[in-house]
């Protein structure tokens, strides 16, 4: 496997049959929501939940995500796509950012929530992060075939190599370098191990008391995947060397990343601060 990835040059178009062209990346994409919904749908199963509601919602985060990442790409590259505007819809050449994909779901199962309000929101979220930190592992495989998101240049025995066109200037001279999107991939299907065991620990702790389903077990594991994704995403970032706008020494991702660990951390540990207040003011 090292050695495949040492020595072999990746192509972005899977097959052409006439006029239709098949991308790798495109290919990875729908690979990766097919099989994501398929996880939801098991989850649910266990909680009981209609698994048509669950590919109705399905349906409308693809939507969401798809339109949340891209626009928070364009965000990223705006100089890019306001010199390449066509480039806007081509999202077969790659291109979604997958902080975008998260705040445009999040939005999405929100107005879902509040259209069908027989289902809670944090439970749906904590269905879903593990299907989305599925997804994410098999959509990488995408980036490697578009030969994007690579990091430094690396004498590591799996550094790749990466056409001169797809480079960037600066690193012109270089042989190899370092695969990113791979490490990503892997990260995330570590997040999606332990996203499975909060959902095992929540349903056994379920059947021991059929009443027990508390909505903080699944706002927990919505939390535990944005901060481990954040840390996972914040440490890659020192070695990609794609566009990003730079604020305060890091790049945007990194500076999103932060943002939603700490977010997410206040939200985690409010109830147990407020917990030891009660405490306190009733020892007093």
């Amino acid at each position: 496997m090292i050695n495949f990835l040492h020595t072999f040059h990746p192509q972005a178009i899977l097959i052409t049959l006439g006029p239709i062209t098949v991308y790798w990346y495109g290919l990875f994409m729908v690979l990766a929501m097919i099989i994501g919904m398929t996880t939801a749908i098991i989850i649910a199963k266990r909680y009981n939940i209609n698994p048509d509601k669950i590919i109705d919602l399905s349906f409308y985060l693809i939507i969401g995500g798809l339109i949340g990442a891209r626009i928070y790409e364009i965000f990223l590259e705006l100089p890019y796509y306001v010199s390449q505007p066509l480039e806007i819809i081509k999202v077969w050449h790659g291109g979604l950012a997958v902080h975008g994909a998260i705040i445009g779901g999040l939005i999405t199962l929100g107005l879902f929530v509040w259209k069908n309000q027989d289902y809670n929101f944090w439970k749906l979220c904590a269905i879903a992060v593990p299907a989305l930190a599925l997804g994410q592992a098999i959509g990488r495989c995408g980036n490697y075939f578009n030969q994007e998101l690579f990091g430094l240049p690396t004498s590591l025995p799996w550094g790749i190599p990466i056409d001169i066109l797809n480079r960037n200037n600066d690193y012109i001279s270089a042989s190899y370098f370092h695969p990113t999107f791979i490490y990503e991939a892997l990260g995330d299907l570590l997040i999606f191990g332990v996203l499975i065991l909060c959902h095992y620990l929540i349903i056994k702790k379920r059947r021991a008391n059929v009443t027990d389903e508390k909505i903080s077990y699944f706002r927990s594991t919505v939390l535990i995947y944005i901060i481990l994704y954040s840390i996972l995403r914040f440490l890659l970032e020192f070695i990609r060397i794609d566009v990003a706008p730079v604020l305060w020494g890091l790049r945007w991702p990194q500076i999103a990343s932060l943002s939603l660990i700490f977010i997410s951390l206040i939200i985690l540990f409010l109830p147990y601060v407020q917990i030891i207040r009660r405490q306190k003011k009733a020892i007093q």
